[in-house]
């Protein structure tokens, strides 16, 4: 990487995972601070990380209660969660609490490198709010309200192009079914509404619909689009 070094903040009270993280990191040219637990994490706030990789067992402060107050002092700072295997539940409070993005211990090095540069690119077009998105042959003009398939234009219902505009706003980003459910319908209705509109948005825009490139399944939490070129 040129130019200044990222800053990773990494709160984990295991040392070997520390260690894991500030080694792999590191070498891949990440700036690496560290938190044990979540008294010292706060305090770490104030280094303004760009990114923050939290781990949901801390000894002091319950980890969805730490990423509470994180949201309260920067609303926009990513953050990838660290859970273990089959803790579904806590996944999903941690990502409609604000978390960008986890990933499931035991992890593999290159899995959550790529987790965290989808989770900074989402930021980046946050900020920059590029009117046109473009991942792969994919593109979305959210000005024009115009999809496209490489050259071929997509046309959508209503609903179906709300469902994929609120999925570009968060490319890169895993979002619940509660949050879609109340972004597209402004109340909490069946789920099984979500996955017929995501199937027939899934036959317009991928080349094999049971085989999604673009529309990717998070099982049991919700869906992630694919993040920007």
């Amino acid at each position: 990487m040129n130019g200044a070094l990222i800053k990773v903040l990494v709160i984990d009270d295991e040392p070997p995972i520390r260690k894991l993280l500030r080694t792999g990191l590191s070498t891949q040219g990440y700036e690496v601070i560290e938190a044990s637990n979540g008294k010292t994490a706060l305090e770490q706030l104030a280094q303004r990380p760009a990114l923050i990789i939290l781990d949901l067992g801390l000894p002091d402060i319950q980890g969805h209660e730490l990423l509470r107050r994180i949201r309260a002092h920067d609303d926009s700072v990513p953050v990838v969660v660290l859970s273990s295997r089959g803790d579904e539940a806590g996944k999903v409070q941690a990502l409609d609490l604000g978390a960008d993005d986890f990933v499931t211990k035991p992890f593999g090095m290159d899995e959550l490198l790529a987790r965290m540069r989808a989770a900074l690119r989402h930021q980046l077009q946050v900020h920059g709010e590029r009117p046109v998105f473009h991942a792969g042959d994919l593109s979305v003009d959210l000005v024009r309200r115009t999809v496209k398939v490489g050259e071929r234009e997509v046309k959508l219902s209503p609903k179906e192009y709300d469902l994929l505009r609120v999925l570009v706003q968060h490319a890169g980003k895993v979002l619940t079914h509660r949050f879609l459910l109340k972004e597209l319908w402004n109340e909490l209705t069946d789920a099984q509404y979500l996955r017929v509109y995501v199937r027939q948005l899934r036959q317009k825009i991928e080349a094999d619909p049971e085989r999604p490139q673009f529309v990717l399944t998070e099982t049991g939490v919700g869906y992630r689009l694919r993040a920007p070129d």
